[in-house]
């Protein structure tokens, strides 16, 4: 090669190493360049999101049905044989189905492994599966669920800690706010949905019941979202999302958090809420009562019955006041005092406005844990019956077939029960979805449902057995 040749071939060097260096520098600015403008668009939202999401779970649950066919459907005959083959086929005649359904949970302790979602996302569930973002699975264990809230607890066992989020204030939200909800829509992970605060306070009444004290959001909620979470601009749970009102379009809404904690600490605890009790029964006061008592506008509910050495009447409560409010609660009907008693635990205070001689009344007094020796008493004043064990000589007085159950002993003529028709002799077999094999379990029954408007019970008189729903 001459000398000629070797300068040329240096100079070409030269030249390609300058344009190799050209083209890198080039590269890293227009990746500066990139990057500064992918950091100029991360807003709050962008933020929260990333902050948030490795805590929000896909939920799934497998559910038994059991059904009876009717062998006459397909032949469009009248809706009167369902019952027909309902009560004289036999009853393991039936064909079972499995359906999977989807709903979004969100982890509330990564060292605990708890999950918080809705009550009706894992209803009658035979399998609860839990999905993490990062697409790990893990069979989970019912811990407790409450369906007066809409809220359950669940808890997966993970090999170390997992993602959780922080909790954050419900009780100063401003309308306005901007809010963030997460969750599985349509079975479609991790989607986010924006919007604000439309309103604080709101109740939906469902076909079931009536809820209170829900946030109002614009921010797209559907059922798959249920039990996600609803978040603040700074990444914090405010909120449980919820989709059981099926009317809603462009409406959301979800349980405030400090609310949630509450009933959460409980089904953590005990499995289950644990009502306050201050001692007093109410029932409704229709036009003609309200008029009587010279109402001031307002239609709250009657004090029927104080219970001796009770909070309410150590506090002064009298039989013949009425109930206007509880706390910052107006109470218009027995669903409104049982959502507003249900806002305190056992031990807090609580205020009463009452309604007493013309003129209103302030009574404060501190919520307790119920009795347990008051529980005869209670399912007397409510159902009008005392009942005993099935015993062998019960069994022969009343010629009894029912192999377990309570066995009505006494009765109030003028109780729900009796102007239903049942009698001392008749057997209760369950109330609600809780099984009575003995006066115990009948009384622990009215004590956990003793807030509910009415109860379904299982009566057998004879070989014959009967669900009646009565009012208490």
């Amino acid at each position: 090669m001459t000398e000629h040749e070797r300068k040329v071939n240096r100079g070409g060097f030269f030249l390609r190493r300058c344009l190799c260096q050209a083209m890198g520098l080039f590269l890293v600015l227009a990746s500066s360049a990139g990057f500064s403008e992918a950091a100029s668009r991360e807003n709050d939202v962008v933020r929260a999101v990333r902050l948030a999401s490795p805590a929000v779970v896909n939920i799934s649950s497998q559910q038994e049905i059991q059904a009876r066919p009717n062998p006459f459907s397909r032949f469009g005959m009248d809706p009167f044989f369902d019952s027909f083959f309902k009560d004289f086929f036999d009853p393991g005649f039936r064909r079972r189905y499995q359906r999977t359904s989807l709903g979004s949970g969100v982890i509330i302790s990564g060292d605990k492994g708890l999950i918080l979602t809705n009550a009706h996302v894992i209803s009658k569930s035979a399998s609860v599966t839990v999905v993490l973002q990062d697409e790990r699975e893990f069979q989970a264990r019912i811990v407790g669920a409450d369906p007066d809230s809409d809220l359950a607890v669940l808890r997966i066992e993970a090999t170390g800690p997992l993602p959780s989020l922080a909790m954050g204030d419900a009780e100063d939200l401003m309308i306005g706010e901007t809010i963030i909800a997460i969750g599985n829509p349509f079975g479609f992970s991790h989607t986010v949905t924006t919007g604000v605060v439309s309103a604080l306070h709101r109740s939906i009444r469902t076909e079931e019941r009536v809820f209170h004290d829900f946030i109002q959001t614009d921010a797209s909620i559907n059922p798959g979202n249920s039990g996600g979470p609803l978040l603040n601009i700074n990444g914090e749970l405010i909120g449980i999302n919820t989709a059981i009102y099926a009317k809603a379009q462009g409406i959301g809404f979800a349980i405030p958090i400090h609310r949630a904690s509450r009933i959460v600490s409980d089904l953590i605890r005990h499995g289950e809420v644990i009502l306050p009790w201050i001692g007093i029964l109410v029932q409704d006061l229709d036009d003609r009562m309200a008029a009587y008592m010279n109402l001031p506008g307002e239609q709250g509910l009657l004090v029927r019955s104080v219970f001796k050495e009770s909070p309410a009447a150590s506090a002064g409560v009298q039989n013949g006041d009425v109930v206007l409010s509880v706390g910052r609660h107006e109470v218009l009907s027995k669903p409104d005092y049982v959502a507003a008693i249900r806002n305190y635990k056992p031990g807090e205070r609580l205020e009463l406005r009452l309604w007493r001689k013309g003129k209103t009344d302030r009574l404060s007094l501190a919520a307790a844990r119920f009795p347990q020796e008051q529980a005869g008493n209670l399912a007397f004043q409510l159902l009008g019956v005392k009942v005993e064990d099935l015993t062998d000589a019960l069994r022969r007085r009343y010629q009894l077939s029912a192999s377990k159950g309570a066995v009505i002993t006494q009765i109030d003529p003028d109780s729900p029960l009796a102007g239903i028709g049942a009698s001392t002799g008749d057997v209760i077999g369950q109330i609600d979805d809780l099984p009575i094999e003995s006066s115990a379990d009948f009384e622990n029954a009215v004590v956990k449902y003793r807030l509910k408007s009415s109860v379904v019970i299982l009566l057998q008189r004879g070989v014959h057995a009967y669900y009646i729903t009565v009012r208490i």
